[in-house]
């Protein structure tokens, strides 16, 4: 495995995220949304600071760990 294509092999479902939230995956998520995901422990509901996607939304493990590579891709992809 090669350090530039490290991504491949994490074996992410694309578009899993955006179903969670109610969001089309044509549409960008906020990026104040996943912050509010990321600060939020899970169990927690939380309501959503945006106008797209579901008003309410329990915050899960899984969803945080989503939220949290979302974030991370959102910034390599800036350089």
């Amino acid at each position: 495995m090669t350090t530039d294509k490290w991504i491949q092999s994490v074996g992410i479902k694309k578009g899993m995220l955006s179903r969670q939230l109610g969001i089309p995956e044509k549409e960008n998520i906020p990026k104040t949304l996943l912050d509010e995901i990321i600060n939020a422990k899970a169990g927690e509901k939380i309501k959503n600071p945006t106008l797209i996607g579901k008003k309410s939304i329990k915050v899960t493990r899984l969803l945080e760990r989503r939220a949290i590579m979302a974030s991370t891709l959102k910034k390599i992809s800036k350089r």
